[in-house]
């Protein structure tokens, strides 16, 4: 499965160290030890750039478990994948339209509640997600307590608390990461449940894309776009997929203003 759409990477400039490496995006608000935890995965492991055609940069490292090599992606810190910014575009291009292998969302585990809105709209990307609670021993010394048996059951996702400082639970991490990416686990992350009427709407505009994006991407989460206004969002899918399939945007709009207004 590893460095599945060489031709989608290529896109970003991105390259595999060995040949089918498994790809591992890294996500996270700012401030949550995202980077320290690439870096102690990575070690010297690694280097950087900007991705295509932008002045973001990137980092880019590798590190090998259980005789598997890993590439990891570390992404621009977020608060948001909707793109309201060039950091939000890159992170969010990545997860949708480069289809990494796992998507590992980096949490700080003091201000838990804040944080999980990024892995909620990872969630409704794709399947393949781990959620990372970094900041595990700043927690414990401000007396908060994360239930992460708990947690992994309300979300449907393998979660992992670290403390990326002290190198701690990071083990773990790459544990999850193996059994996710090699079939040993497969994460059913929670459904957002919405209003009846909106749920009514998502399902027709579901019905209308599903045909037409051919398992690429989420249809539920397109649909979500839509209905939020992205009516951009399928130029985008167009831009990047072009063939093997063809999205008509003139069509996808007036079946968006038909379900906002039915």
């Amino acid at each position: 499965m590893g460095m599945r759409n060489q031709h989608l990477f290529h896109k970003f400039g991105i390259k595999a160290d060995v040949p089918d490496q498994k790809v591992i995006a890294l996500a996270g608000n700012p401030n949550t030890g995202k980077s320290t935890v690439f870096n102690t995965l990575t070690g010297l492991h690694q280097h950087t750039g900007n991705w295509h055609g932008k002045t973001v940069g990137y980092a880019q490292g590798s590190f090998t478990f259980n005789n598997e090599s890993f590439l990891l992606i570390d992404l621009p810190g977020t608060y948001s994948l909707l793109p309201n910014s060039v950091e939000e575009q890159v992170a969010r291009d990545f997860i949708c339209f480069g289809k990494p292998d796992l998507t590992v969302v980096v949490v700080d585990a003091t201000a838990l509640e804040r944080h999980l809105n990024l892995a909620f709209q990872v969630m409704e990307i794709t399947s393949q997600a781990l959620l990372c609670v970094n900041l595990m021993d700043e927690a414990k010394k401000k007396g908060v307590e994360v239930d992460l048996v708990a947690l992994e059951k309300k979300l449907g996702i393998p979660v992992v608390g670290t403390s990326a400082r002290n190198g701690d639970g990071l083990n773990k991490l790459q544990q999850g990461i193996y059994d996710i990416t090699s079939g040993f686990i497969n994460p059913f992350p929670a459904s957002i449940r919405y209003s009846e009427p909106l749920e009514k709407k998502i399902a027709e505009l579901e019905f209308y894309l599903k045909p037409l994006l051919h398992g690429m991407i989420n249809p539920r989460w397109v649909a979500l776009r839509l209905l939020d206004g992205d009516e951009k969002i399928l130029q985008e899918i167009d831009a990047w997929f072009s063939d093997p399939f063809s999205l008509s945007f003139q069509g996808g709009k007036g079946v968006a203003a038909k379900c906002l207004h039915s």
